[in-house]
């Protein structure tokens, strides 16, 4: 394949959206795999049936939007629930992203880089990247963040965080670490090594190859058709 994937995730208030930001700052291909979350449950599609047909009309906003808060209170107290949830979403997401890897394949793009939060919970999808990226943060520094940007207390940001699966176990996992303990610029260095890391990756260097010598073989091939029509 002249494609490879990128996986890239972390843990809540770890800080990806900087990372993601700043990749797509670069050029990067990136599929978010929460906006698309969003999108197959909007009214009328499948998902938004069968998740009404489950939890019934409670979870709805005024306009028939899915309450993600008012779901969210209920899948996380109760992990069958979350799991029934899981199955009706995530064959929709899957489709919806393998799309858009088409699309960028079809644009040229040699590599793409796959924004999932639950990356490495669903250890199935790992198997499918080249490189996979965790954007890390130290404990107290993601309890502090989250208490800070959900207004939350310490019990309850804790709860949060540990119903995933810990930042230093994911870290086991991952091929590249992004530390986002520190500054911003501390993290923007970091992301611009990783960008050059992937631009410089042999497979995309096989691939810029077979692409310039299939440019070359279809340009010496138009040339000795029209030699051989001109003579």
């Amino acid at each position: 394949s002249t494609m490879f994937l990128v996986g890239l995730s972390g843990g809540i208030a770890s800080g990806k959206s900087t990372v993601v930001a700043v990749l797509r700052e670069l050029g990067c291909a990136v599929i978010d795999a929460d906006v698309i979350a969003r999108q197959v449950v909007q009214p009328h599609s499948k998902a938004h049936q069968q998740i009404l047909q489950h939890f019934g009309t409670d979870i709805l906003l005024e306009n028939g939007e899915i309450n993600r808060e008012a779901l969210g209170n209920i899948i996380f107290s109760q992990p069958e629930k979350r799991r029934l949830l899981n199955s009706i979403t995530h064959p929709e997401i899957l489709k919806e992203m393998l799309k858009q890897v088409l699309k960028y394949f079809v644009l040229g793009y040699r590599y793409v880089i796959l924004d999932i939060p639950l990356l490495f919970e669903t250890r199935g999808l790992t198997r499918f990247m080249k490189y996979t990226v965790l954007v890390y943060c130290d404990p107290p520094t993601q309890l502090a963040r989250l208490m800070k940007r959900n207004r939350l207390g310490t019990a309850e940001a804790e709860a949060r965080i540990s119903s995933q699966l810990p930042l230093d176990e994911k870290r086991k996992w991952a091929t590249h670490v992004i530390d986002n303990s520190g500054d911003r610029e501390s993290t923007r260095r970091q992301v611009l090594r990783l960008h050059a890391h992937l631009e410089d990756s042999l497979d995309f260097l096989w691939a810029r190859l077979a692409v310039g010598t299939a440019v070359a073989g279809i340009g010496g091939l138009v040339f000795l058709l029209l030699r051989h029509f001109i003579s």
